[in-house]
Formats: structure tokens, C-alpha cells, sequence
């Protein structure tokens, strides 16, 4: 079964990123995250999967 939610570590592998800069990127709020507790943060992969999708779209319109 497919998890749902992904620890930073996780998303930072899946997208080829170091784990620094995927913590950089939730906490400017540039990544959408949950927050479970005070200090344990997920990403849902369904949000990870669409905020990605976006990132797409808008580097293929900006080369068209």
C-alpha cells in the first residue's frame, strides 16, 4: 500500500532534492505540508503529486 503522508526525507528523495531544502521550502510555505504535533511535519503525496503537476505546467508555458 501507498503511504499517504511522506516525511520530509521521503519527498526530498522522490523529487531529487536534499532534505535542507525541502525543509526550507515547507516552512516558507512554498510546499504544502500538515503539521501533526509540534514538530512532525508530512507531506501528503496527493498535494506533493499536484503541486508538482503545477510546477510542470508552468515551465512548459513559460517555454512555449
Amino acid at each position: 500500500m501507498e503511504k499517504l503522508l511522506l516525511k520530509p526525507e521521503e519527498a526530498a528523495g522522490m523529487l531529487g532534492l536534499g532534505r535542507a531544502k525541502v525543509y526550507a521550502m515547507v516552512a516558507a510555505g512554498e510546499l504544502p505540508s500538515v503539521k501533526l504535533g509540534r514538530r512532525c511535519v508530512r507531506i501528503p503525496i496527493e498535494h506533493l503529486r499536484t503541486w508538482l503537476q503545477e510546477r510542470l505546467k508552468q515551465v512548459d508555458c513559460n517555454q512555449q
